[in-house]
């Protein structure tokens, strides 16, 4: 690339795919990104190189018939440098002679065993624009419904606290867990174990059954201490343009919002980001950090877009990459945010999309996040990925996150506040796949109800185990275990309410020596 201005400047490169169609086949965007870099400072008349590379089985399309799977159809694929996604540069075909269909033992390189359907009922009763025929279904496609009233199928199914029978997912054959043992480790000693070492069950046959429930319930902005096996207590803040600490009222510089960021293209521009959030994390004893967010916009009314990156997730995803790394350069975990679906504020509900939809578009930038970012945190969503909680979806959370992208760490709740909102409880995320409830209020929906049940100690066992792994990676660790104790934020509010309570009792005091001289002044 080459400056033909007169002045200094940057571009960017986007390379962009063309698949092949078949009409009536797998639906296909004509246009799609697969890669991006930046320049560096060019000055007039200076040029520079940059090398793009990715493998062929990112160009592959979500087929959902049958068992459903990814599918390289046979054909000419148009591979282009663009200016943007409507004006080509430069172009190379790409020929495959066979289609390749990844499923059963040949899965995906990047996947850790081949994608299968798990979204299916989130479909719902929509008729989806396809292209077929010139897109001869664009007029039924986008009429407007016949109904917005759920059916009474689905109404039968969807459940709030409420209405949730919380023996739902307890397993009447499950074999308690060890716990409470004195095997003398500490969690210190598994910094830099791999997630499988047998170790870890010697540790997590330690940890009893109250400190496991207090580790579930009290994880919102922390992570409580565990001190059976010298685990600190460790702070977590949000959010993605500035550092915030709702409980000691600290905070840091602002930046842009992350589509600002995603407007510079600039992946080395995200790094020097993520670090910076890191250092400032560090400098103000936080372990983790609450973003970046990387929902996918879909309309300019969206309410939380500010957070996210763009309507892109290949954009989307590759800054996070950089940004998740950054942070984690400085020691700092970063919660990729919100899994899965979501854009605004609204709860309780339901969004609708076909499977090919979901991964394509919304799981793309989480996906790529975990498989090129390396992240070990993930803040589940409050959406309704048809009729079921995010956090209650164990093919999104088990079979999609850990089970094909291979993800190592932990996933919290959204903001839980003192009820879970009347949709969060922790009967029900334990046992989909979520680990921690972002929950500073000790009793309600974020306490298991049952804890003396097998089935209900293995999922607080695999939880904790799940918080701990990331945690000890942290620089928080980075020089042995620290004391264990109260998060500083649990400490100010002890202290703010010690004050109180000396206020309270002094104004009792001066209240009874009033009531006293008064007392007296009546006897006379």
């Amino acid at each position: 690339m080459t400056n033909t201005g007169s002045v200094a400047g940057k571009d960017v490169v986007e390379v962009y795919y063309n698949p092949p169609y078949q009409n009536g086949g797998i639906e296909k965007a004509t246009a799609n990104l697969i890669r991006f870099d930046k320049t560096d400072l060019l000055e007039p008349g200076a040029s520079q190189t940059l090398s793009v590379s990715f493998d062929r089985e990112e160009m592959a399309s979500y087929d959902t018939t049958g068992n459903g799977c990814y599918v390289l159809d046979a054909g000419d694929y148009q591979i282009s440098i663009n200016s943007d996604s409507h004006t080509v540069l430069d172009q190379k075909i790409y020929h495959l002679d066979q289609t390749v269909r990844y499923e059963g033992e040949n899965k995906r390189a990047g996947d850790q065993v081949a994608a299968t359907n798990q979204f299916g009922d989130a479909a719902g009763d929509v008729t989806y624009l396809s292209r077929a025929d010139g897109f001869a279904n664009y007029d039924q496609a986008t009429a407007a419904p016949a109904s917005d009233v759920m059916s009474d199928e689905l109404i039968s199914q969807y459940h709030l606290n409420s209405n949730f029978d919380y023996t739902t997912y307890i397993d009447p054959d499950a074999e308690m867990p060890v716990t409470g043992a004195d095997n003398g480790m500490k969690l210190a000693d598994l910094r830099g174990a791999a997630y499988d070492d047998p170790r870890w069950d010697t540790l997590l046959d330690q940890l009893t059954v109250d400190e496991m429930s207090n580790m579930i319930a009290l994880s919102g902005y922390q992570t409580p201490a565990m001190e059976s096996v010298g685990k600190v207590a460790t702070v977590d803040a949000d959010g993605p343009a500035a550092i915030n600490n709702n409980f000691t009222g600290g905070g840091s510089i602002g930046f842009p919002v992350e589509v600002m960021l995603a407007c510079t293209w600039n992946q080395d521009l995200a790094e020097q980001y993520g670090a910076m959030m890191g250092k400032m994390c560090r400098e103000m004893n936080i372990a983790g950090w609450y973003a970046p967010g990387m929902n996918t916009h879909r309309t300019a009314f969206g309410a939380r877009n500010y957070e996210y990156f763009s309507e892109d997730g290949t954009l989307a995803g590759y800054l996070s990459v950089a940004t998740v790394q950054g942070a984690a350069s400085q020691g700092v975990y970063a919660y990729i945010k919100h899994l899965a679906l979501y854009e605004m504020n609204a709860k309780m509900v339901c969004a609708w999309a076909n499977e090919q939809s979901i991964r394509e578009i919304y799981l793309k930038p989480f996906e790529i996040s975990v498989k090129v970012g390396d992240t070990h945190a993930v803040m589940v969503s409050w959406s309704f990925i048809g009729i079921k909680w995010a956090g209650e979806n164990s093919n999104l959370l088990n079979n999609v996150l850990r089970g094909e992208w291979g993800f190592e760490g932990f996933a919290l709740t959204d903001f839980f506040r003192n009820n879970g909102h009347g949709f969060m409880n922790a009967d029900m995320a334990l046992a989909n796949g979520v680990d921690a409830m972002l929950s500073t209020y000790a009793g309600g929906p974020n306490v298991v109800q049952d804890p003396e049940a097998a089935s209900s100690v293995q999922y607080m066992r695999r939880a904790c185990k799940n918080v701990m792994y990331t945690v000890v990676n942290s620089w928080m660790y980075e020089d042995g275990a620290q004391d264990t104790g109260l998060a500083g934020w649990k400490l100010a509010l002890f202290g703010a309410d010690a004050v109180v309570c000396v206020l309270l009792v002094g104004a009792g005091v001066v209240i009874a020596r009033r009531y006293k001289k008064r007392s007296a002044a009546a006897g006379q």
